[in-house]
């Protein structure tokens, strides 16, 4: 290698930095390859075989499953005390710990980029999507995952793990999710030996847009819960078969619950009526069982109802009739998912595997989706144009027994509800200034690991946590090399610490958030956050018709300020009694946002209107256009 470095040195002197990173490359193979300790000689009598030892776990190495739900407000589970049965849920909790402080970014892409490399969305490109309408050409925004940011599965392989991914992906590139590839940032190009679901953000529940491994599949017609079930349950069994005591990481994403809500008919029947009292009294009763178990104070209060919502009492009987069915299917469809989710827990406890084995359960992946709209969704799409509130209801009411069936290819329950499942909490998903779009459910669940069963952990953690603090229980250290490529900081902090002592200090002090506008920024208990106007309703509402939003100014936005350790739920602005606390978080969101690629600042208005990624063959579409292209059966994406 010397002798190679000098020469090229000498005759390429121009080119110094590239040969530096070629060098660099090849120094990092160099360390992972293990030294040959063998005898070679002119004769295999006179040579001596080397055969370097396997790679394998640390002695003892807990199994990992992570899993991570979409699109559930922090107030919907019965496990935090919400009204929708989820048994499977509750057992992980009791018999394991609640953390009530767990963040996410407020939507599902960055949380998910976030998730896998332990490191920021906009650090790892995803301050977006991974979508061609919803990424930008700019290092925080091009959707495309850098291989110096490795993620939780190329680690664990290279440490002895088998690793599995079933269910939603979501950060594949649109333009390289067809069987032609490339398959870099598929999950198998990721570090997954194994990967069953979909690529996209959406897909219909019974006709998913399916992918195994490296090609599209035809789904059977089976609901896709069963089906990523079924396909973990088979990996880890295959996997035990041939490496028996082998510890395997399990991540378990289902479609669920976001939209279109479709379950079979007996997951519903339960919750027939149940919900008749409609969001306002949902609310206040999430907030009472929330204070009974602890997960809150007792002098907590709700939040006002947002403008944008109607008081229960004050709908017609046609409205409250079709807006509790929509709330029915979506409980059922989570206790559905809660229910697919027990049988991997089942299959684990009748192998005798789930004792040593780590299981994390985030809640979703952001808050309540607020996609469904004012009068819920069926088939209507997101980016649909020129049909009023009166007419899409008038549409539900006449449809009202496509809800939850095959036939509701959108289906998403109306923002009333999603306020109401998001108790308590104000606002809902995309809202990355508030805790109401960022703030969800964690449980970790490991019998060998947890002596304090149905603790309750309170300290600040975020999505970027889950890695190193996973790292951290199965003993293993973050890599400096992964497949020859120097590796980023990891970002997140270990809260490992926590799982014995319910008072350990949170290493996650700082902490910034922005999703297409929406902004804010964690420090110590503070937190500074502004909502961007116009909001996505304001600029969705503008198309097809003559009303145009006032242009976007981030200047003019309205920061408020709370200190969130003696106001969880963000009911008291701060922001004119200490002016100097604001401008101190304000100039913080500035360094955190230069440091992690957000700039430039991105929002629905730049969306809608096509000013980005608006290049090649989709130039010149529409938004609907593109979204029913990659929506289509067999499309590029969901």
């Amino acid at each position: 290698m010397k002798n190679f470095k000098n020469s090229i040195a000498v005759k390429s002197p121009k080119k110094g930095l590239l040969i530096t990173a070629f060098l660099i490359a090849q120094l990092g193979i160099a360390q992972e390859k293990q030294e040959f300790k063998g005898t070679i000689g002119k004769t295999l009598a006179d040579s001596k075989e080397y055969w370097p030892d396997p790679v394998t776990a640390p002695k003892g190495a807990p199994n990992i499953v992570w899993i991570l739900l979409d699109d559930v407000g922090f107030g919907a589970s019965s496990a935090f005390g919400g009204l929708i049965n989820t048994p499977t849920f509750e057992n992980l909790a009791n018999n394991g710990l609640r953390y009530t402080n767990f963040h996410t970014t407020a939507i599902c892409a960055p949380t998910r980029a976030a998730l896998l490399t332990g490191r920021n969305s906009g650090r790892v490109h995803v301050s977006g999507f991974s979508h061609t309408i919803l990424s930008a050409g700019f290092p925080g925004w091009d959707g495309r995952i850098p291989s110096d940011k490795g993620t939780i599965a190329e680690i664990l392989r290279d440490n002895g793990y088998n690793t599995f991914a079933v269910g939603k992906y979501g950060v594949t590139p649109d333009e390289d999710a067809t069987d032609a590839g490339p398959f870099d940032r598929w999950p198998t190009g990721k570090g997954f030996d194994h990967f069953y679901g979909f690529l996209g953000s959406q897909t219909d529940q019974y006709n998913p847009d399916l992918v195994e491994d490296q090609v599209h599949i035809k789904p059977d017609g089976r609901h896709l819960n069963e089906l990523i079930t079924d396909k973990a349950i088979s990996y880890i069994q295959k996997q035990q078969k041939a490496a028996p005591g082998k510890p395997f990481f399990l991540y378990y994403a289902p479609g669920a619950v976001h939209a279109p809500h479709q379950v079979a008919e007996k997951w519903v029947e339960p919750y027939k009526g149940k919900f008749d009292e409609g969001w306002d009294v949902y609310r206040e009763k999430v907030l009472a069982i929330q204070k009974k178990l602890g997960i809150f104070p007792q002098n907590a209060g709700l939040p006002d109802r947002n403008a944008l919502i109607t008081e229960w009492k004050k709908l017609t009987p046609d409205q409250k009739k079709v807006y509790a069915r929509f709330m029915e299917v979506y409980a059922g469809f989570l206790t559905y998912t809660d229910y697919e989710i027990g049988r991997v827990v089942d299959y684990l406890k009748q192998s005798g595997q789930l004792d040593n084995t780590l299981i994390f359960v985030a809640i979703g992946d952001n808050g309540a989706s607020k996609e469904g709209t004012l009068q819920g969704t069926i088939n209507q799409s997101l980016f649909a144009q020129g049909k009023t509130d009166e007419e899409n209801f008038q549409s539900n009411l006449n449809n009202i027994g496509e809800i939850g069936t095959a036939k509701g290819l959108n289906t998403n329950y109306p923002l009333g509800w999603a306020q109401a499942t998001n108790a308590p909490f104000k606002n809902w998903k995309q809202d990355a200034q508030s805790e109401g779009g960022t703030r969800n459910p964690l449980i970790v669940f490991y019998p060998n690991g947890i002596k304090d069963k149905g603790g309750i952990r309170n300290q600040y953690s975020h999505v970027t946590d889950l890695l190193p603090t996973t790292l951290d229980i199965a003993g293993i250290k973050a890599p400096e090399y992964i497949k020859g490529i120097k590796q980023d900081i990891i970002q997140g902090s270990s809260f490992q610490a926590s799982l014995d002592n319910p008072k350990a200090e949170s290493l996650h002090k700082v902490q910034y958030y922005y999703i297409f506008g929406n902004r804010a920024i964690y420090k110590d208990g503070w937190k500074a956050s502004a909502a961007h106007l116009p909001d996505s309703f304001a600029v969705k509402k503008s198309l097809g018709s003559n009303e145009k939003p006032a242009p976007s100014n981030f200047d003019t936005d309205v920061w408020e300020l709370y200190n969130l350790n003696e106001d969880f739920n963000e009911r008291n602005n701060l922001a004119k009694k200490y002016p100097e606390k604001l401008a101190e978080l304000q100039k913080l969101f500035d360094e955190q946002a230069k440091e992690n690629n957000l700039y430039p600042l991105i929002d629905w208005q730049d969306v809608y209107n096509r000013r980005i990624h608006n290049t090649g063959a989709d130039k010149g579409k529409t938004v609907s256009d593109l979204i029913k292209q990659a929506t289509k059966p067999g499309g590029t994406n969901n």
